[in-house]
């Protein structure tokens, strides 16, 4: 090679190299959907009206709502996991076969959806472990994760998280890091961080706007918000913060018939009913505007320090 040419080749590499690395840097971020598998009246905030001993005597709504979530993914080409409550599991153990075989991850909300703030240490890890034991099961793989009911681990009982390593779990999704009337902790670190030795937490997403954590991981606020807003504030934390999101719903959100529960207050009314017929048609386009994947898959890889605080 001559001395004119060689220059002209080392432009060559290393402008092949900087459109690689363009490409690897423009490659979409890859988020974390999570179902919360419960029915609606499982729901904490229907507890004062639906005592634990009527559910057995409900209309159980889990099967059809999870066949209609699957679906939905399955035309997305998307994965997600599934917090599944045991109780749920041990009476319709075809809604875990068919999450496993869809190639989505099982995990475990605990057996009896029970809050952790109601619980003792000992009581809630014989719930854990009992969840665990029961799914894996029936799925015949190991349950990595866990999430509390509604949220329910904050700086009242960090020892929900030592319980949860000891009951075998990996990683939790148990901290929502805003401020809300029945969960929430809102100094939380906002990123995946290891809370424990060998145990990693995955907080529900939030986005950081005028120094407020803004809510943007799903729930009941993805039904209040515009769409537009919702997708505004993942995209803020893909682009700003270049972290994956974690992002959640309940079978009964796209389940508008589901039987309506009487004598509930207004704020409860408005909070469970509000755009439900509406949920469907937002998660599809949810499903079209980002990547989704399994937690296991989006977080577990990832190596952070104890204590990482963001």
């Amino acid at each position: 090679m001559n001395s004119a040419a060689a220059p002209a080749a080392a432009d060559v590499r290393r402008a092949a190299s900087a459109g690689r690395t363009r490409a690897v840097h423009a490659a979409p971020i890859v988020n974390a959907l999570t179902i919360d598998v419960e029915d609606y009246f499982q729901v904490s905030a229907f507890a004062p009206y639906i005592p634990r001993g009527e559910w057995d005597t409900r209309e159980c709504r889990v099967e059809r709502n999870i066949d209609t979530i699957l679906a939905l993914l399955d035309d997305a080409g998307a994965r997600a996991t599934f917090f599944t409550l045991g109780w749920i599991a041990e009476r319709h153990p075809r809604v875990v076969r068919r999450i496993v075989d869809g190639g989505h991850e099982l995990a475990s909300h605990g057996y009896a959806h029970r809050r952790a703030t109601e619980q003792s240490p000992e009581l809630f890890l014989a719930d854990i472990k009992l969840a665990k034991v029961i799914l894996e099961d029936l799925a015949d793989r190991e349950v990595k994760g866990y999430r509390a009911p509604s949220f329910s681990i904050g700086t009242a009982n960090p020892w929900a998280f030592d319980a949860i390593r000891d009951a075998g779990y990996r990683y939790s999704s148990s901290v929502y890091p805003i401020r809300h009337d029945h969960y929430g902790m809102p100094d939380a670190p906002r990123f995946a961080h290891e809370v424990r030795p060998g145990l990693v937490e995955v907080p529900v997403t939030t986005a950081r706007v005028f120094e407020r954590n803004l809510p943007a991981g799903g729930g009941g606020y993805f039904r209040l918000m515009p769409y537009a807003m919702s997708r505004w504030l993942l995209r803020r934390v893909n682009r700003r913060d270049e972290a994956p999101a974690i992002f959640y719903f309940h079978p009964w959100e796209v389940d508008p018939a589901q039987p309506r529960v009487p004598g509930i207050d207004a704020r409860t009314r408005f909070r469970h009913y509000l755009n439900l017929t509406r949920m469907q048609a937002r998660l599809a386009r949810l499903l079209q505007d980002f990547e989704w994947g399994r937690v296991d898959e989006v977080f577990l890889p990832l190596r952070v320090p104890e204590g990482v605080v963001a």
